[in-house]
């Protein structure tokens, strides 16, 4: 494989980060709003809703994804494998996009059938993109150090795109639509279909594909799969991958349920007046009638409001951890450094079974400990894939970078449709009623042990698989260079 300077600028690495923060401007609102805009917007029956996402996501993970890691794998041309397929999506993904979350007035049927072929295509469009794009991370350099830089530049794009969506998405939909969601939904996608392909192409324009295979490296199907079949770090990693998803589905859709049904109102809403917050939005909402614009639409009762404000911290102290990781990975490895502080970010976890309903501050200090140390992972996870690429290569002498990012996508859509089953399948099993204002003791300690226990499981598993890689950072060094040294005979012979 050929190779020229490993070194990437801060150019590249802020243009290849806004690929994900495209990406996910989308991606987000899939995972968090699709089922609410097809019920309460589109007016489609909510089972046809379940239907669709259900049957879709399933063509996503083990259809679409798959096939996309091979086709990527043996894509030919002067920009590279995977560069182009940034190209080619950038316009159909934000035209799709749009259509997704568009209402035409079809009638029941229309609509069930409209949403399904947007959503079917919208998500085939996106693998197309988003595979190929995660993809190109393992190839832009064959620097490992350059790699975990690369990782934490492109997850505090992923974590803005997820504060956006997660804390600002409503409001801006009730801004932009003037208070119609339909209508503003339809704006706020227009607007991030024209973000987002602006910035597909600047991350197009802006990478290189440095690590090249040479003519005499292609392989087969069966090549790739036997590759994998017998690449135990790869196991590794898709077993972490669908734990750490799992997680994150059963602990996003459990907390809500544990400031409702857990944690006091009076002392919730005591919280926001305490610490300013109450004020800060009417003040905001001043500005904004002033300027004749809708006001901004914050949740109005103590235990959304402070759960939305609950997740914005979460966010940003993930994101001041991602700041930590390079310099933590660079020094100890990814491996010890990942497991370390998804360890210790289970401790804060586990922490949330014992504090009092009343105990707001303590939880929320919690929480922001939590998301720091989490946000230390977040970029080692996909940093450690691209070195299983490495570790593919340096020890079959053939590279199939898609493949191996094609099964961890798998494993991170299965992780989460497992998780978001458990939510469920825990409320039941506890005897949780929708129509119950207060729920019985038994339930409300389930939820208890679900966002504490319940939730550290997939973690703690995960900090134990990692005493099972052997990528650690003596291995790294010693991959790298014997790559480096491989690709430089493969450059001079060429």
């Amino acid at each position: 494989m050929n190779s020229t300077s490993q070194k990437l600028s801060v150019t590249e690495k802020v243009g290849y980060s806004l690929g994900d923060l495209s990406a996910n401007l989308i991606f987000q609102t899939l995972v968090t709003f699709l089922a609410f805009f097809y019920t309460d917007v589109y007016r489609i029956p909510a089972g046809s809703a379940a239907t669709i996402i259900f049957i879709v996501g399933i063509l996503g993970a083990f259809v679409f994804t798959p096939i996309m890691g091979l086709i990527a794998d043996r894509t030919h041309t002067r920009w590279g494998k995977f560069r182009p397929w940034v190209l080619w999506t950038a316009l159909p993904f934000g035209a799709l996009s749009l259509l997704a979350f568009s209402t035409p007035n079809l009638g029941e049927q229309g609509k069930i059938t409209y949403a399904l072929a947007t959503y079917s295509l919208l998500v085939l469009v996106y693998v197309a993109n988003n595979l190929p794009y995660s993809a190109l991370s393992g190839v832009l350099t064959g620097s490992m150090e350059q790699r975990n830089s690369l990782s934490s530049y492109r997850f505090v794009a992923v974590m803005v795109a997820q504060f956006i969506i997660q804390v600002l998405l409503l409001p801006l939909v009730l801004i932009l639509g003037n208070g119609d969601k339909a209508r503003g939904f339809q704006h706020t996608m227009a607007l991030f279909a024209i973000v987002g392909t602006v910035f597909f192409l600047v991350t197009f324009f802006t990478t290189r594909e440095r690590i090249v295979p040479t003519a005499g490296q292609n392989s087969s199907v069966r090549e790739d799969l036997a590759d994998l079949a017998k690449n135990r770090p790869w196991q590794i990693m898709l077993l972490v991958t669908v734990l750490i998803f799992v997680n994150l589905a059963l602990k996003g859709g459990t907390y809500i349920y544990y400031f409702k049904y857990y944690l006091s109102e009076p002392t919730l809403a005591s919280f926001l007046d305490q610490i300013g917050f109450n004020g800060l939005i009417a003040g905001l909402n001043r500005l904004l009638a002033g300027m004749g614009l809708t006001g901004f639409r914050w949740p109005q009762d103590a235990p959304t409001s402070a759960f939305s404000l609950f997740n914005a911290l979460g966010i940003i102290f993930m994101i001041v951890g991602i700041g930590f990781s390079k310099r933590l990975a660079d020094r100890f490895g990814k491996r010890d450094v990942f497991a370390g502080a998804l360890f210790v970010s289970t401790l804060f976890l586990l922490a949330f079974y014992f504090y009092a309903p009343g105990a707001i501050g303590l939880i929320v200090v919690s929480y922001i400990f939590h998301g720091f140390f989490y946000g230390i992972t977040i970029p080692l996870l996909w940093a450690m894939i691209a070195d299983v690429a490495d570790y593919s290569e340096w020890k079959n002498h053939r590279r199939a970078t898609a493949i191996i990012f094609s099964a961890m996508l798998c494993g991170l859509k299965f992780g989460l449709s497992l998780g978001g089953a458990l939510v469920a399948g825990i409320l039941a099993h506890y005897g949780y009623s929708a129509d119950l204002s207060v729920q019985s003791p038994e339930v409300v300690n389930g939820i208890r042990l679900t966002v504490s226990l319940f939730c550290s499981i997939p973690f703690l598993l995960g900090v134990v698989l990692m005493f099972f890689y052997k990528i650690d950072k003596s291995a790294e060094l010693r991959i790298e260079h014997e790559l480096g040294e491989r690709r430089l005979a493969a450059g001079a012979s060429a």
